[in-house]
């Protein structure tokens, strides 16, 4: 598994190339602004529910799994936002899960996947997202802030995801939101301590996110008690038979 997150970058720098040369998107954002910062800001619970059907780490999850289902059911449980993943080899997505997510839902939408091109930000906002995640293992300080900008030129806001104190040298002071990714994308391991052991390192002027490997709501609550405003969780659900359900029965512990 070391080579992934090479394999997927490199296969998702081609696939962008190619879909950029058939089609391109003018898009000034949607017209009503989600705010997702401002969301979990204001939020008890600070969940973002998410829509995967597999990944390269845990293989099939819920590889049927039908958007018009698990988003009405992830909005109706109380979730505060939901992610929805977009990248197809290797998480079973589309960018039109993304625009049926938005037609089923007011709640702000997190576009998940390997942001490694303009391109791929006006389509964000083209099929409906409020927000995108830039991976900062992946991209460089300069690349990060030019998609910040471009992110905020077309009305999305930015997470900027981290994998160690080691990369807040690529944090860049304009994103909204910065999260802590439990899972080591190159060996896709997850320590559910990473995010306790690098909330003092964060800057507190951004809305703090976990990510991954979340289990329980008393995992939430240590975490909501160092900082932490949004809790991204998706295989926790996905897996269940009805997502939303075990998203409220999450929620009720």
């Amino acid at each position: 598994m070391a080579d992934i997150l090479q394999q997927i970058v490199s296969n998702k720098r081609r696939e962008v190339e190619a879909v950029s040369a058939l089609c391109s998107y003018s898009c000034c954002g949607h017209a009503k602004v989600r705010s997702m910062s401002g969301a979990l800001s204001e939020s008890a619970t600070g969940i973002i529910a998410e829509f995967k059907r597999r990944s390269p780490s845990r293989g099939e999850i819920h590889p049927k799994a039908l958007v018009e289902k698990v988003i009405p059911g992830y909005t109706k449980a109380g979730a505060t936002a939901c992610s929805v993943l977009t990248d197809t080899p290797f998480f079973g997505g589309a960018v039109t899960d993304l625009a049926v997510a938005r037609s089923l839902t007011d709640i702000p939408l997190l576009r998940k996947d390997f942001i490694v091109s303009e391109f791929q930000i006006h389509e964000a906002a083209h099929f409906g997202a409020d927000t995108i995640l830039l991976i900062a293992s992946v991209l460089t300080r300069t690349e990060i802030e030019r998609f910040t900008k471009c992110a905020h030129t077309v009305g999305l806001e930015v997470l900027l995801e981290l994998h160690s104190k080691e990369e807040l040298d690529k944090f860049c002071e304009e994103v909204e939101m910065v999260g802590v990714n439990n899972r080591n994308l190159a060996t896709f391991h997850t320590d559910p301590e990473l995010s306790l052991k690098v909330a003092r390192e964060l800057p507190d002027n951004v809305v703090k996110i976990a990510e991954s490997g979340l289990t329980s709501m008393d995992e939430v609550r240590r975490l909501r008690d160092v900082g932490y405003k949004g809790f991204l969780i998706g295989e926790t659900f996905m897996r269940e038979p009805d997502p939303g359900v075990a998203l409220a029965q999450f929620l009720a512990r």
